[in-house]
């Protein structure tokens, strides 16, 4: 019995071994998405509750930055109660101009909706949640409004509003549809028929947000050589360009690390790359990427977006079977 047995149980054991490690979609949840999630919430209600005491621009400013620190670890997922929930938290890119009209008209009309957060979730996206926020504190043509006055009415409802779909997308993730997910393959769940689509989901989500950085939060302003677009950054007004980038890609490496139960060194060195060429960025908010040499450094930065986005592939991608260079968009 020995002689059958022995070679059976080491054969078992060298496979065990063998065996590369699982990702795990619940631990991609409990140790990043949910937390992130709830911070976003809390960070949300603090804004609102600043700016319900005192809604001028100076005033709101720090809390409105740690709300936008806080939606940048999530913003890029783009499943679930975030396919289009996100949308009205942060409507960007906005290439038809639609936030300042639609902000604009609110103001010119003294539109009684700004008198009422849970009714100004019918009003347009383009005038709703961060970007709308960033308009009215940092752009000139609206951020002198005076206390008391409608503009900084519609600036603490706006930030009302903020706190309510944050709690709406938290509510959302941590129940439904964190359960879809960890279900997936069960009787009855037909958004994630097996464990596996769940898995390629979220992998999917980290690729698709590196790609954005790169593609957007960097492609848009750097634009051409011979035509850069400045004026196309991301948050620019509040000079949050950069700090975006870096916010996004870090948030993208901690998803994948989360997701992963082995280590990642090519992944965690490439980010160091990433935060080194992003602190030799001297303009935070891409102003100055007519020049040559900022274009250059912006270049750099992309390149180093898209070095993570690699290594991220081969250390992850590789274990669950997926090949580097696959599609990110088609989730497959």
């Amino acid at each position: 019995m020995r002689l059958i047995t022995t070679p059976v149980l080491s054969l078992s054991l060298v496979l065990c071994l063998a065996a590369p490690s699982l990702a795990d979609v619940k631990s991609a949840l409990d140790a990043h998405i949910l937390p992130a999630f709830a911070r976003f919430a809390e960070s949300a209600d603090a804004l609102a509750e600043t700016a319900g005491a005192d809604c001028r621009p100076e005033a709101m400013a720090e809390a409105y930055h740690t709300a936008f620190d806080a939606w940048i670890a999530v913003s890029d997922l783009r499943i679930g109660p975030s396919e289009t929930g996100a949308l009205s938290v942060a409507f960007w890119p906005d290439g038809r101009g639609s936030t300042p009209r639609a902000l604009a008209q609110l103001i010119a009309e003294e539109d009684p909706v700004a008198f009422d957060p849970k009714a100004y979730a019918e009003v347009s996206i383009a005038a709703r949640g961060l970007f709308a926020l960033d308009m009215l504190m940092f752009d000139p043509e609206f951020s002198d409004y005076a206390p008391q006055s409608y503009g900084c009415t519609l600036a603490a409802t706006i930030a009302a509003d903020l706190a309510l779909q944050a709690h709406a997308l938290e509510a959302a993730w941590s129940g439904p549809f964190a359960d879809t997910l960890q279900s997936a393959g069960a009787d009855g769940n037909t958004a994630f028929l097996t464990p596996d689509e769940a898995l390629r989901a979220i992998y999917t989500q980290i690729l698709t947000s590196l790609e954005f950085t790169a593609d957007t939060r960097l492609g848009l302003p750097m634009g051409t050589f011979d035509q850069p677009r400045p004026l196309r950054a991301e948050a620019r007004r509040s000079g949050r360009s950069l700090r975006n980038v870096v916010l996004a890609a870090e948030a993208a490496h901690g998803l994948a690390s989360a997701l992963a139960d082995w280590p990642l060194p090519e992944t965690q060195a490439a980010l160091a790359r990433l935060q080194v060429a992003a602190a030799r960025i001297t303009d935070p908010a891409f102003q100055d990427v007519t020049d040559p040499q900022a274009r250059l450094r912006a270049e750099v930065l992309q390149q180093a977006v898209r070095g993570l986005q690699a290594a991220i592939e081969e250390e992850i991608g590789a274990q669950l079977g997926i090949a580097p260079g696959f599609n990110a968009q088609d989730g497959d």
